[in-house]
């Protein structure tokens, strides 16, 4: 029986220029990133756009990996951040992806490059930040599902991945205002807790705690 090659190897090949290991990386993960942007954009051209970007981002930031993160959440982390600028040329803001993975780089002055090490620091902390936010909400997720708490996750979702407002959440869950942001209190409580377990230091809340 052939052993599974592993995603170390795989990326060994694709460094080597390997084609066959290159098809074989975007064969493992291509079908979880489209239905990740997919079910986020209800589009399936404008996700499958956002996977190539994101297989293309991969192939520029390869040279800055670190061998410690895992492909796969170093993959999500780059269509995180894609994603997040498809749904913002919608004119939706995906609260949720921008808090944890906001650069705490402003856009640079005119005639001035970022260094490869700050690129290279950037992602690992974009990284660290998105296997955070994957960790607490796989957990969380699983709780409130055991625990029949629906309304808690329908909140979650609408809020923080598809961006509304609290009126228009609690209108679309037929719920109150006030129930509404306890949930977005209890979440940014929680997320809080967590980064400051974590040792993130520079994630910006206020997108989710004034947003309304």
């Amino acid at each position: 029986m052939a052993t599974a090659v592993t995603d170390a190897e795989l990326l060994t090949g694709v460094r080597r220029h390997d084609p066959a290991a290159w098809q074989s990386l975007i064969d493992r993960f291509q079908g979880r990133l489209l239905s990740f942007a997919e079910h986020r954009l209800q589009d399936r051209s404008a996700a499958e756009d956002v996977v190539q970007e994101t297989f293309l981002g991969f192939l520029i930031s390869l040279a800055n990996y670190d061998a410690r993160t895992p492909v796969e959440a170093f993959l999500f982390a780059i269509a995180a951040h894609k994603l997040t600028d498809a749904l913002r040329r919608r004119g939706v803001r995906p609260r949720l992806f921008a808090t944890f993975t906001t650069d705490e780089a402003s856009p640079d002055p005119i005639g001035r490059e970022r260094k490869a090490s700050s690129l290279a620091q950037s992602m690992e902390r974009r990284v660290a930040r998105e296997q955070v936010l994957q960790r607490c909400l796989k957990d969380w997720i699983a709780q409130w599902l055991s625990r029949g708490e629906y309304e808690r996750l329908k909140c979650v979702e609408l809020l923080f991945v598809v961006g509304l407002a609290n009126q228009d959440a609690a209108r679309r869950l037929d719920i109150s205002e006030q129930a509404v942001a306890n949930h977005k209190a209890f979440i940014v409580q929680k997320l809080k807790d967590a980064a400051k377990a974590a040792r993130l230091r520079d994630v910006d809340w206020t997108s989710l705690e004034t947003a309304s």
